[in-house]
């Protein structure tokens, strides 16, 4: 076990300033995440401010009519909530498909979004990984890779995002609030919160060092049928091979986005306009220049029959 020093931080602000003066330090609520990877040594933080206790945990109504949510609202509070249920079912769907209840309990709205990629080669301390040590090489890269990227990978890694709150979030519009040390806040849209992996595919969002996840605040209810459909190799507690958020609406304009595809949650919105095309045209479009592997090519023709099949039910 490697040593680190663990405090309670008061307020957002305190959180985010300590964290940025402190070199190796990282924010802890649920958990569900960092403390695996500090078992396996892949994350070694020398400093943890729990954030737990800073209020973060309300949903809230908007000026605007959408729903501001508290970083630290439980996976479990956020999926039961009636007005999400009544207004963002596709979010209530895709939280209750991540995971087990137990870790929905725990697993907060921010540790979601930042949670790390369930490559096999990143858990494997023995085996190189740019993701967990940049410029030693990619393992995945030549070995068995049936759940990585299809799409926006690069030659320094093909890992996949694992959330599936995050790929609804992206379907919605959602925008991450944030606190930056200097006490400042600023707000981020989902679209640019995640990066693809480039050169630097250790890097997974785009928060400055210290910046400190507040809030997700989701836009006025967008109505339609909303739909979460994941295809996994099992019922439950497995990640996607390949997921699809949709909400159609009932002229068949629709927000599509998807997830086990690629570094973050994948969404062309261009892509949404062949809508009227069907399935084949629309899967084209959001896998147009996709790569794939011996292991993973499956996942083409898997996208374009997923989105067939959540069409389908749009239409009743």
């Amino acid at each position: 076990m490697k040593p680190f020093i663990y405090e309670r931080a008061t307020s957002p602000a305190e959180a985010a300033a300590g964290a940025a003066r402190t070199q190796g330090a990282k924010f802890v609520a649920g958990g569900t995440n960092l403390l695996d990877l500090m078992k396996l040594q892949i994350e070694t933080p020398s400093h943890l401010i729990d954030v737990n206790e800073l209020g973060l945990d309300k949903i809230e109504g908007t000026p605007e009519g959408g729903l501001r949510i508290g970083a630290l609202v439980r996976n479990t509070a956020l999926a039961a909530d009636e007005r999400v249920r009544r207004d963002y079912g596709v979010l209530t769907r895709a939280i209750v498909a991540g995971a087990s209840g137990q870790i929905r309990n725990m697993a907060t709205t921010g540790g979601n979004l930042l949670q790390r990629t369930r490559c096999p080669y990143f858990y494997d301390t023995n085996m190189p990984c740019n993701k967990r040590k940049p410029g030693s090489g990619c393992s995945a890269i030549g070995g068995v890779t049936r759940h990585h990227a299809i799409v926006g990978q690069s030659e320094a890694c093909i890992a996949t995002h694992p959330s599936d709150m995050a790929v609804a979030m992206r379907a919605l519009d959602a925008t991450v609030e944030t606190v930056r040390p200097n006490g400042s806040s600023r707000t981020i849209p989902i679209a640019d919160f995640h990066r693809l992996p480039g050169n630097t595919p250790h890097i997974d969002h785009n928060l400055e060092a210290g910046e400190l996840i507040t809030a997700v605040t989701l836009p006025k209810p967008a109505g339609g049928t909303q739909i979460y459909r994941k295809v996994r190799d099992r019922a439950s507690y497995a990640f996607a091979l390949v997921s699809v958020a949709a909400i159609v609406q009932r002229d068949g304009i629709a927000r599509l986005a998807l997830g086990g595809v690629a570094h973050k949650p994948w969404r062309v919105e261009a892509a949404e306009e062949e809508m009227g095309r069907g399935a084949k045209a629309v899967a084209a479009a959001i896998l147009r220049g996709a790569r794939t592997t011996q292991d993973n090519a499956f996942k083409v023709p898997l996208v374009e029959r997923t989105l067939a099949s959540v069409l389908i039910e749009a239409k009743g």
